[in-house]
């Protein structure tokens, strides 16, 4: 028997494998999430200047925080979370709920520094398990000392070491990451939803799911081999058409 003729018979194939392992990029689809989001306000933490804080709707969907007794027909400050249906893919902006403020004329020193919303995803494949996630949403009151509104207004922003969360769906890890607030259907996505003084404004709450890529693995002791022997192969071919 020929030497080419050996190599043809023993090493072509493993050649071909080793090839196939080369040239077979990841073929994976991205996944597609849809479902349900539900919400609710949690505890708050009063901070170091708000000696006497009030509020109610811990549990609830609807949290109001600051004392307005002393003013007359004033309200407190309110959120209310709305969640609603989802449907996107991996990377994608995609809508979980509206959000709406309350800014209400409160007395100093009854007001709250934040409060954590907690965030549950029911997703409509049923083999998956509903994925519960808290953020803590700061609280930005101001005291009302200038003449322009826009100074003036109370603002609402998560924040960016809060912002993001992992869990797990289809055996993969994912981060459902709170990306801003939109008062225009997402043309526009700011990192904080402001509201003026003695106003009722709703906006949108935007968020993306994207995966976590794994580590990168060390190449099998095997595949160096199978690159060697192509080598030999393909050096053994063009020697056997030279003899020829």
């Amino acid at each position: 028997m020929k030497l080419s003729s050996l190599f043809n018979i023993a090493v072509f194939p493993f050649a071909l494998a080793a090839l196939n392992i080369i040239g077979s990029p990841n073929q994976a689809k991205a996944a597609t999430f849809s479902g349900n989001v539900s919400g609710s306000w949690g505890k708050p933490t009063a901070g170091s200047i708000n000696t006497d804080p009030f509020y109610t709707g811990e549990d609830t969907n609807t949290f109001s925080w600051g004392d307005p007794t002393p003013f007359e027909n004033a309200s407190s400050n309110q959120l209310v979370f709305q969640g609603n249906s989802f449907s996107a893919s991996e990377g994608s902006l995609f809508k979980i709920g509206d959000l709406t403020y309350v800014n209400g004329t409160v007395l100093l020193h009854t007001s709250v520094e934040t409060v954590s919303l907690e965030l549950g995803l029911s997703f409509t494949d049923s083999t998956e398990v509903d994925q519960v996630f808290d953020y803590e949403f700061y609280l930005q009151n101001t005291p009302n000392l200038s003449n322009d509104p826009e100074l003036n207004a109370d603002f609402v922003f998560v924040a960016n070491n809060d912002a993001e969360r992992s869990f797990i769906y289809g055996g993969e890890e994912y981060t459902l990451s709170l990306t801003g607030f939109s008062e225009d259907n997402g043309k526009t996505n700011p990192s904080e939803f402001r509201v003026l003084e003695g106003e009722k404004t709703t906006s949108a709450i935007f968020a993306q799911i994207n995966k976590v890529p794994k580590p990168k693995k060390v190449p099998e002791p095997g595949f160096p081999v199978a690159l060697s022997i192509l080598g030999v192969y393909l050096i053994s071919r063009k020697k056997a058409k030279k003899i020829q």
